[in-house]
């Protein structure tokens, strides 16, 4: 275990009282509570922390926060280990253990850095000319692919989802967005703020305390003086380690919040989430993101202890840590001078400032003449040296246009702190479709355009002092807040002690000194992207910003180029001669950073993967016994083995059981809508194949639905309740598509008919009783009616009372015996159920399921759409012409008189019977017309829909699709089988039994 030789003292985020241990790379390191993995191991003298993921080469700490490109480590073991976590991100807790990935066999030593070697013969590009149609070497590039390993075990943690609505979403929590969230809750709006590191305050915890003044007390009391007032207020909401990561159309947002993962595992409640996923819908938004510091691009940028100048900052001011002893300070822009000085006042030794400027500005180069600190003006680095953590830079003059003047000097160092600017971080804001400008006073992109209710503030925007930050914020949040109906006295911004002004001349591509050898500057230190690279894909031909980025995969990694991206399109810029707005930015797209699988999950795994319906006879059917199967979103009932049966046998019993005795089977899943208004009639005989014009109420008629390209959709029956008023019922699958196709004709194409659909499919229960008995078992229930077929004739229906409760009574069949449907309100399910049982006991009642319900059905040769029909069928080649129409329109009628729609020789819909009774034809078999095969390639003229033995035919039954088949009874053809001779099958009609009742 070692100590903490680069630890300061306790500062704004780091609890020193509290010691934490933790593992990193096989070594006990110690830190304390607050500590990220990355100040904590900075603190202990560690720099590299990772390899790059082409050429092996060693990476440290650049940033200090969610854009650091390089520093990826693995965190755990097991089901809950998670790959290509930022050491800047990780909060430390007692046992975290931490691994470098991609690496092998070690983190110093890794026998896959010989690609650095050979990097001149692997630049961009080179994997799709190398190995293009080279598919044996596919398996090593797989294993070579990727930076971290994968759990081994399904993840044990618990996530959630909730969704929120507010007034007033307020993304970032810096002092902008705490200014804007402060004037929001001081209306008595509904404000979200969320921020995604663990505290609030943003660039006011990265400067010394009291470095700046606000209303009169320091920063961090003001910060305090805010998230009490914002906690105090009834309706405002403070989300820390929390990320937004999209902003998706009409102000819909999405958040990640760690709610557990800082913890050491024995701290964390099993029964809390790991993550939450907030879905907020906000009337206004306040993009308060801040900005993102950009490295400058030079020969030997990516050695561990190059590090963004704004991070060392942070470092030593949010926890207490100097990431080195002796600093260079390189940069083109005002703001990294502060890093000087502050490193100064930390102990550390500043060797010299850097500044490509010719004139920084006199008031820093006052400063820095007072603190002894040398300067270079006009000047690069032109070079660095050390292997695994940088040692000295070569530092020479050059010209303001860019030429190097005189000789290098080598300065020596452990840390060198860079700063190419800031860029606003506009990916949120682009998510939401703004429009951006290129803005030369701060050298990079900033909104534009909003398109949506939204505004983005401080340095979000580009505006980078403090008062300016507190100006915006406040303006942006007391707007936001009236545009939300919410009366504001407008307050004043808060008052600022000193702001210095941001300036900065941009240096996008720095020269290199030939005595340095081959130029290595990276643009992205993620994918070991050089500016050589970008250079190529020009010279390739690849010259739209969008063709450049894929082909040399810059800003394609994990940090999706937060800290490469504007440099890339400066260097293109550069290249093509073309000024930065004319090259253009590439497309931001959520996430704005990688999210836990988890958190997208949600609560919705295992068995809550998908929400299951469950019929009122539910309960009735577990006591039976029974096997349940999903169908849509419903359990249903498959079937009820007794006494060890099988499946198989369990399903043999009902089917002969319904045939012989009695069959009941809980039909409560079928969809059903009410339909009613005067235009009930015309609506039906639109959607429907059939005529609907002169069904008299009391009478129920089956009906095919069409697509529009003529292909049968949903099929049911629908009973007439009263001239304008009728009941539908759809297939069980089909029933929420099938209303809102309905929906969408109504308010889109026939806006003129008065028609009112309800779903209603939840309100009936219905179970279905058929069989030679079902009529002594259902005249024991009714109160009313007389069960008579002869009277109470098939495809009608009728009111009727079970006991006192109202029912409606349908004389339908899907299984060809007679049948009667009883629909009763769904509070009564499980007590109907009961009674049908007891009334049927005598009568040998058995309840059957969806298996033998499919082969009773198949031996009337009744259709199930989605499994008889594929999207490829019509009324015609089910042999269905009887329910379509003679004249007048619907749905799809056009269609059916495709040419070839109505060709000959479609699949028709027939029967088949294979040659050896007892053999069952597999669903989905191939049918062949010969036994043998004569051409090249076997010609399939159909295949099987379903297959079943039948205990009331005694063999196998099955219905199958065949070219022309209905033209073709009585026919041999074969059926293919995996590794046997085809077998002999025969066509024939889809009526196996001759007689019964039909669904039509």
């Amino acid at each position: 275990m070692t100590a903490q030789p680069y630890r300061l003292r306790a500062s704004i985020m780091v609890e020193d009282a509290e010691t934490v241990r933790f593992r990193f790379d096989g070594r006990e390191y110690t830190g304390f509570k607050g500590d990220t993995l990355a100040s904590a191991l900075l603190a202990n003298g560690v720099h590299m922390v990772a390899r790059s993921f082409k050429y092996h080469r060693p990476r440290g700490i650049l940033s200090a926060g969610s854009e650091d490109p390089a520093a990826l480590v693995q965190v755990g073991r097991g089901a809950e280990t998670l790959p290509n976590t930022r050491a800047t991100e990780l909060e430390i807790y007692d046992g975290l253990e931490a691994f470098p990935q991609n690496c092998w066999p070690s983190l110093n030593f890794d026998i896959r850095e010989v690609n650095d070697v050979f990097s001149r013969f692997m630049p961009a590009g080179f994997y799709y000319k190398t190995f293009f149609n080279w598919m044996r070497v596919e398996g090593l590039i797989r294993k070579s692919a990727g930076l971290g390993v994968c759990p081994n075990a399904p993840d044990p943690d618990r996530y959630e989802h909730v969704n929120r609505h507010c007034d007033v979403l307020v993304v970032g929590g810096g002092p902008a967005g705490l200014a804007a969230a402060r004037t929001v809750a001081a209306t008595g709006a509904r404000v979200i703020l969320c921020e995604e590191t663990q505290a609030l305050g943003g660039r006011l915890l990265s400067e010394a305390d009291g470095a700046s003044k606000i209303d009169g007390i320091g920063a961090r009391d003001w910060i305090a003086q805010v998230r009490q007032e914002l906690e105090k207020a009834p309706d405002a909401t403070v989300l820390t380690r929390t990320c937004c990561f999209g902003y998706h159309p009409d102000n819909w947002l999405v958040l990640e919040e760690a709610m557990q993962a800082h913890l050491p595992p024995n701290q964390r409640d099993d029964k809390l989430s790991m993550r939450r996923l907030w879905r907020v819908r906000a009337k206004q938004v306040v993009l308060a993101s801040g900005a993102i510091e950009r490295p400058l691009v030079f020969h030997g940028n990516d050695r561990p202890g190059v590090m963004l100048a704004g991070a060392v900052r942070t470092y030593i001011h949010r926890y207490g840590v100097t990431p080195g002893r002796k600093a260079v300070v390189f940069a083109n822009n005002s703001s990294a001078w502060e890093t000087a000085f502050d490193l100064l006042g930390a102990g550390a030794e500043v060797a010299a400032i850097i500044d490509t400027r010719a004139e920084p500005g006199e008031a820093l180069l006052a400063r820095a003449r007072e603190l002894d600190v040398p300067v270079k003006s006009s000047s690069t680095v032109v070079g660095s040296r050390g292997r695994k953590r940088v040692r000295s830079v070569a530092v020479q003059e050059m010209t303001t246009e860019g030429n190097l003047i005189g000789a290098p000097e080598k300065i020596s160092c452990d840390l060198l702190a860079v700063s190419g600017g800031w860029s606003p971080n506009v990916a949120l804001f682009s998510q939401s479709r703004g429009k951006l400008s290129y803005d030369a006073m701060i050298a990079g992109f900033r909104p534009f355009q909003s398109w949506q209710a939204e505004r983005s503030v401080g340095a979000a925007n580009g505006a980078f002092s403090l008062v300016d930050c507190l100006a915006e914020g406040a303006k942006a949040g007391a707007d936001a807040a009236a545009n939300a109906g919410f009366d504001i006295d407008r307050p004043a911004a808060p008052a600022v002690s000193d702001s210095p002004e941001f300036n900065i001349s941009p240096a996008w591509m720095l020269p290199h000194a030939p005595s340095e050898g081959r130029s290595r500057a990276f643009v992205d230190l993620h994918n070991d992207v050089t500016a050589s690279d970008l250079k190529m894909a020009v010279r390739e031909g690849y010259r739209s910003v969008e063709h450049a980025k894929r082909y040399t995969t810059t800003g394609m990694g994990t940090d999706q180029g937060k800290t490469a991206s504007v440099n890339a399109f400066g260097i293109l810029s550069e290249v093509l001669e073309r000024p930065i707005p004319e090259v253009g930015v590439t497309t931001f797209r959520p996430p704005f950073k990688p999210i836990s699988f988890g958190a997208i999950a949600g609560q919705h795994v295992g068995e809550n993967f998908h929400a299951r319906r469950k019929t009122p006879m539910h309960d009735c059917h577990i006591e039976a016994g029974a096997e349940f199967e999903p169908v849509g979103d419903w359990l249903r009932a498959r079937t009820y083995p007794k006494n060890g049966e099988s499946v198989g046998q369990a399903v043999q019993r009902e089917s002969l059981a319904a045939r012989t005795d009695a069959g009941v089977l809980d039909a409560s899943t079928l969809g059903k809508i009410d339909i009613k208004g005067p235009d009930a009639r015309e609506f039906l005989n639109r959607v429907y194949t059939n005529d609907w014009m002169k069904l008299a109420p009391g009478r129920c008629r089956y009906g095919l639905m069409l697509n529009e390209d003529g292909m049968v959709f949903d099929d049911g029956v629908t009973a007439c309740l009263a001239d304008d008023h009728f009941h539908m019922t759809t297939t069980t699958g089909g029933a929420a598509g099938v209303l809102t196709w309905l929906e969408d004709y109504l308010q889109t194409e026939w806006p003129e008919l008065k028609v009112y659909l309800t779903s209603v499919t939840e309100q009936w229960a219905v179970a279905a009783i058929c069989g030679p008995k079902s009529r002594e078992i259902v005249a024991e229930l009714f109160d009313d009616i007389d069960p008579d077929p002869a009277t109470f004739e098939f495809m009608s229906w009728r009111e009727d009372h079970i006991d006192g409760i109202p029912v409606r009574v349908f004389r339908i069949s899907f299984t060809g015996e007679l049948s009667y449907e009883i629909n009763i309100p769904a509070r009564y399910g499980h007590w109907l159920w009961q009674q049908i049982l007891e009334a049927g006991a005598p009568h040998r009642i058995t309840p059957y399921g969806t298996d033998a319900m499919h082969l009773l059905r198949a031996e009337k040769g009744f259709v199930i759409v989605g499994q008889d029909t594929d999207g490829t069928v019509t009324p015609h080649d089910l042999g269905m012409s009887w329910a379509v129409k003679k004249s007048g329109d619907f749905i799809g009628r056009r269609s059916l008189s495709r040419s070839d729609t109505a060709r000959d020789g479609r699949r028709q819909f027939v029967g088949l019977l294979s040659e050896e009774p007892s053999w069952v034809i597999p669903e989905g078999a191939q049918i062949i017309a010969g036994p043998q095969e004569t051409l090249p390639r076997t010609l399939m003229i159909g295949h099987v829909t379903s297959s079943y033995f039948s205990p009331n035919l005694a063999r196998s039954i099955s219905l199958a699709l065949i070219e022309g088949g209905l033209s073709r009874m009585g026919e041999t053809v074969h059926v293919a089988r995996p590794g046997l001779p085809p077998a002999a099958a025969t066509i024939g009609g889809v009526n196996f039994l001759s007689e019964g009742e039909g669904a039509a």
